[in-house]
């Protein structure tokens, strides 16, 4: 796992754990760091291997070691991000994009019980991570670069992580798009009331969709307030 520190000098921890795929260097990522330390924020981003054998051991306990070490944090988190940022204690703050929660209507989700038995961390199952799904500002080399095929191991680890998923945060705001093929949207609307869901117009990242414009100022008044933010 890789953990980078944008803005030291910021005035606030906030913790932003990326999706499987997303790398560091992606314009679109870049962007939304930007915004978020141009708000004031000390930024730690997390970039997430994409193959693990242990979602304990390989996703959640380098960051829960981490923010252990913070003295109050906000959570951003994205996708995957978001399956591990629910198994994270302490956070001021949580703000969920495209929560991976749930898997997709789909193959995956109709034979990821019998993938998760295969004894293999190869990547070589097909995943819908093209430029249509993703959002339609994602670049060519976000697509390149990401990831395009998972692994039976990761799948098992993930299932058992969404299982085992405990309650969302009262407090927790959600913004995510009807359209997502990537992460299942019903998921999300059985742990999240919709007052406190945004919904937006475009693919799985909202940083990398036209939408992201119209919804920055919110984000960043739910990263401040919570849900308050979404009835002021």
């Amino acid at each position: 796992m890789e953990q980078r520190t944008f803005d030291d000098g910021g005035d606030e921890d906030l913790v932003f754990v990326l999706v499987w795929g997303n790398k560091l260097y992606h314009e679109n990522v870049r962007w939304l760091i930007d915004e978020l330390t141009g708000a004031g924020y000390r930024v730690h981003a997390f970039r997430i291997p994409t193959a693990i054998s242990d979602f304990r051991s390989e996703y959640l306990e380098p960051v829960a070691e981490f923010v252990a070490e913070l003295d109050g944090y906000r959570l951003l988190s994205h996708s995957t991000g978001g399956l591990i940022a629910a198994h994270l204690d302490g956070a001021d703050r949580r703000i969920y994009l495209s929560p991976f929660w749930g898997f997709p209507e789909g193959v995956l989700d109709v034979l990821g019980p019998l993938f998760a038995k295969l004894p293999t961390s190869v990547e070589f199952l097909p995943a819908n991570t093209d430029a249509e799904n993703i959002g339609d500002l994602a670049t060519d080399r976000q697509i390149a670069t990401g990831a395009n095929a998972a692994a039976p191991s990761w799948i098992r680890e993930c299932r058992e992580a969404q299982r085992t998923l405990p309650p969302i945060d009262d407090d927790a705001v959600v913004f995510c798009t009807l359209r997502d093929r990537i992460v299942s949207t019903r998921a999300i609307g059985d742990r999240v009331p919709p007052e406190r869901i945004v919904l937006y117009d475009g693919g799985h990242e909202l940083f990398s969709s036209s939408a992201r414009d119209r919804h920055l100022d919110t984000l960043l008044a739910a990263l401040e307030d919570g849900s308050a933010a979404l009835s002021a």
